[in-house]
């Protein structure tokens, strides 16, 4: 038990660290329109989406896991909420402050909790049952690294 407390402890500092490296490499890219590749996102879509992701999917269903029985979680389409809500003229440091706070608040939270809390299940309207609010925790900590990866490569 102690060290999947141990675990836990440091897969939320990398939570928040991963965010910060992240929000440093966005901001650091001279120009934040410019495509990382021929058919991709720029990187200001990218933080975009990475914070929308971060608040819609994993911060809420983390949060969700620990106060509600089971929830049920319908699929989100990253594509299909970025053409209906990307707005480029947001600043690039307002999105990136967004997505920091967001990170912080569920960091606090998962830290007061409870050891058993982080066995809570829920489940996935696509996938079905059986995800722990840790399987949410990761997932999420998997797709901010992810795409601060992308940023670095485009570097």
């Amino acid at each position: 038990m102690k060290q999947l407390m141990e675990y836990r402890s440091k897969l939320i500092d990398r939570l928040e660290s991963v965010t910060d490296e992240f929000h440093k490499a966005c901001l650091a890219i001279d120009n934040p329109f410019k495509a990382i590749d021929e058919d991709g996102w720029n990187t200001h879509q990218l933080a975009a989406h990475t914070c929308d992701v971060e608040k819609l999917v994993y911060s809420l269903r983390a949060r969700r896991t620990t106060t509600e029985n089971n929830p049920i979680f319908q699929n989100f389409d990253g594509e299909a909420w970025m053409d209906a809500h990307y707005n480029p003229d947001e600043p690039l440091a307002s999105i990136l402050e967004g997505l920091s706070a967001s990170v912080k608040e569920t960091a606090s939270m998962l830290r007061a909790l409870p050891p058993q809390a982080w066995s809570r299940e829920s489940s996935h309207e696509v996938y079905g049952g059986g995800f722990t609010l840790q399987t949410w925790v990761e997932r999420g900590l998997a797709h901010i690294q992810e795409h601060l990866e992308t940023v670095q490569k485009a570097a």
